[in-house]
C-alpha cells in the first residue's frame, strides 16, 4: 500500500514561497482561499480528495503586542475564533458553539495562540483588546483546523509574522509578506519539517 502523502496548504500561492510548482517529496500542495470559511470549505475537499497523513498550513500573520515582532516565526498552538465585538462585550456566542482548536501535531517554533476573527483589525485599540486572547490575528486558521478535526487528520500551522495589526498593518504586510514566506519556509526545510528536494505534486 502507498505511504499516504502530506497536504500542505496556504491562503494563496505567494504564501507557500514556491512550493505550489515544487512541492516537497511525500507532500501535495494546495491553496485554500481568504477568510475562515473559504479555508474550511476547501480544506475539507483537499482532505476528502488526497486522504493525507497529515496537514501543514504555512501564512503570514499580524502580531497584536510585543510578544511577537515582524520576522518572528512561530506556530500555533491553539486556534481561537474571535471578534471585537465579543471582547468588548457587544456580542455573544452560543454555549455549544466551539470556537477553539489546538494544532495535532508539534513544530519547532515557539508556540502561542492565534485569534481569527470575522475581518482584518485595522485599530490600535482593536489590537490591545484582542491581544487578550491570543498573541497574532489570522483570517484562515479555525477554518482549517475544524475542517481536519472534523476529518480526523491530525493539522498544525507555522506562521512568520509580516506586520504589527494596527492603521498601517497593510501596508506593512504588503512590503514584507513575500519576504516573510521566504523565510518561513528556509526555517521549516533547515528544521526538518519539509524535505528540500523537490518531487511532490499540486492539488
Amino acid at each position: 500500500m502507498a505511504e499516504r502523502p502530506c497536504l500542505l496548504l496556504a491562503a494563496f500561492p505567494p504564501e507557500l514561497a514556491g512550493l505550489d510548482a515544487a512541492p516537497p517529496p511525500g507532500w501535495i500542495a494546495g491553496v485554500t482561499g481568504v477568510g475562515a470559511v473559504a479555508a474550511a470549505i476547501e480544506t475539507a475537499r483537499l482532505v476528502a480528495r488526497h486522504a493525507p497523513a497529515r496537514v501543514l498550513f504555512v501564512g503570514t500573520c499580524g502580531a497584536y503586542d510585543a510578544r511577537l515582532a515582524p520576522g518572528d516565526l512561530l506556530a500555533a498552538s491553539e486556534v481561537v475564533a474571535t471578534s471585537l465585538d465579543e471582547v468588548e462585550g457587544r456580542a455573544y456566542r452560543p454555549a455549544i458553539e466551539r470556537v477553539r482548536w489546538p494544532a495535532g501535531w508539534d513544530l519547532p517554533l515557539p508556540a502561542h495562540w492565534v485569534a481569527v476573527p470575522p475581518a482584518i483589525t485595522r485599530t490600535e485599540a482593536g489590537a490591545r483588546a484582542l491581544a487578550a486572547v491570543a498573541a497574532a490575528e489570522h483570517l484562515e486558521l479555525t477554518g482549517v483546523f475544524a475542517a481536519c478535526h472534523a476529518a480526523g487528520v491530525p493539522a498544525a500551522a507555522a506562521l512568520a509574522v509580516a506586520n504589527r495589526v494596527g492603521p498601517d498593518a497593510h501596508a506593512e504586510w504588503k512590503a514584507t509578506h513575500a519576504a516573510a514566506s521566504a523565510a518561513l519556509r528556509a526555517a521549516l526545510e533547515a528544521r526538518g519539517v519539509l524535505p528540500t528536494s523537490a518531487a511532490g505534486r499540486s492539488r
